[in-house]
């Protein structure tokens, strides 16, 4: 008989978790190396989406790997439960790629336990969070049959932007059906500090090219008269931003929903400290845009960052040339009432109109993703709110955070159910990073929050 969800975890979940186990799966699961946007691990990721099948299938869910135009994912369901709410888990089993080698202590794919920490690429991001659900359920299936009827989606392309997972929504959309979708592929506010996260930032990414001369030019013989494509990028880049931290992009705040006094009180109330959260990362000062805190720039302002810049040359030694082109990668995280694709059409606009005589400036857009916010009146945000309350011992916070899970808001509109994003991670993961780990505490903790979320979700009227 599956146990009440007034029954404390320490009492029932917890007794009954496998550690052992849900340790050495994960670890073969992050063995393989299922890099998505390296063509050469094709192989991988075939492997990576069978484990997770081969898993599931002796579950007892019926669940098949399906190919897509790139990268494989796995499907999913048991639907045991009549009456009762049908859950959706979503995650993802391809990794970063794991550059620059020579920065990880011990090797990506070969997870290693130090200090209480799972170092692996992949370990956060986002196999052991994924994989803490699918140990979650076969906690609960120990004890019997599952509260709720599940659904497992876990794709292979979400560290490429996810080409090919709103086609296979829009095909598939009657079998995905749920009354709730369940997202665990980000971080918690703190250690101590269990999470309900309830907003996303979207995204505009952009290139911008400038170009100049038909050729590179001796600097001695056309300095000062030939226009140099590397000096104008600069100044456009400078303009983006005015001296208080604001975009200058005109209509860029247009929209933007503000945020309200109760949730400034809120997060004010977190126990977040500036001066902490700039030692972590080991700069002396936290700039951004004027009249707000540092959690509110994060998680409910629109940014516009350079993520990568390049022109001239850039080898050993000197050489003395002014390049005929330059560029840059520019990132612009968005909030609610903003579009990407509106502002990537301003961006377009703006740069060519500040771009210095003798150049020609383009912007040229890459992926984007809608802004997502989340009712925190939801019974379901009540129900993960209760779960954790029983894994932790205390009230889940609430908060937004700054990253972006395009495809969140395509789940939302495609399949018409809200999304409950529930994190097991913490920003000191460093996923994306060399050393990414995963705390082997937050691992477990987030099986057990994942088979106490199904029970309390099992709870609600369908």
């Amino acid at each position: 008989m599956t146990p009440s969800p007034t029954d404390s975890v320490q009492t029932d979940l917890a007794a009954l978790l496998d550690r052992e186990g849900a340790e050495r799966e994960l670890f073969e699961l992050l063995r393989i190396p299922s890099v998505s946007a390296d063509p050469t691990r094709t192989g991988d990721m075939t492997r990576a989406a069978e484990f997770l099948q081969r898993k599931l299938a002796s579950l007892g869910f019926s669940a098949r790997v399906d190919p897509t135009a790139g990268h494989p994912l796995v499907y999913a369901e048991r639907l045991n439960a009549p009456g009762k709410p049908t859950v959706l888990i979503y995650g993802h089993y391809d990794v970063q790629p794991e550059a620059p080698l020579e920065e990880w202590t011990t090797p990506p794919f070969e997870p290693t336990v130090r200090d209480g920490r799972i170092y692996a690429r992949g370990a956060t991001d986002d196999k052991g969070q994924a994989y803490a659900h699918v140990r979650g359920v076969e906690l609960l299936l120990s004890q019997g049959e599952l509260p709720v009827n599940v659904k497992f989606l876990l794709e292979g392309e979400e560290e490429v932007g996810s080409p090919n997972l709103e086609p296979y929504l829009r095909e598939h959309a009657g079998a995905l059906k749920a009354d709730v979708i369940v997202i665990s592929d980000g971080s918690r506010f703190a250690p101590d500090v269990p999470t309900v996260t309830y907003g996303l930032r979207g995204l505009s990414y952009v290139e911008i090219h400038v170009q100049g001369a038909n050729r590179d030019l001796h600097s001695g013989s056309y300095g000062g008269a030939a226009p140099n494509p590397i000096n104008a990028l600069a100044g456009i880049i400078a303009k983006l931003k005015d001296d208080q931290g604001r975009v200058t992009i005109p209509g860029f705040y247009d929209g933007v929903e503000e945020l309200t006094p109760e949730e400034r009180e809120m997060w004010a109330r977190l126990p977040h400290s500036d001066e902490e959260f700039a030692a972590s990362i080991g700069v002396p000062a936290l700039p951004g845009e004027a009249g707000y805190s540092t959690l509110e720039r994060l998680w409910a302002r629109p940014t516009l960052d350079v993520n990568g810049i390049w022109g001239g040359y850039q080898g050993e030694g000197s050489k003395t040339v002014i390049a005929a082109k330059a560029g840059a990668k520019v990132s612009m995280r968005l909030v609610p009432g903003q579009d990407p694709d509106r502002i990537t059409q301003l961006i377009k606009d703006y740069v060519p109109t500040i771009a210095p005589a003798g150049v020609t400036a383009e912007v040229r857009g890459h992926h984007g993703g809608q802004p997502v916010k989340v009712d925190l009146d939801s019974p379901f945000v009540k129900a993960a709110d209760r779960a954790l309350t029983r894994v932790y011992g205390k009230p889940a916070a609430f908060g937004r955070t700054g990253g972006s899970i395009p495809i969140v808001a395509a789940f939302r509109s495609l399949l018409g159910a809200p999304v409950l994003l529930v994190d097991f991670g913490l920003n000191e993961d460093a996923p994306h990073s060399p050393n990414e780990s995963f705390a082997v505490e937050d691992y477990h903790n987030g099986i057990l929050t994942s088979a106490a979320l199904l029970q309390e979700l099992g709870e609600l009227a369908e």
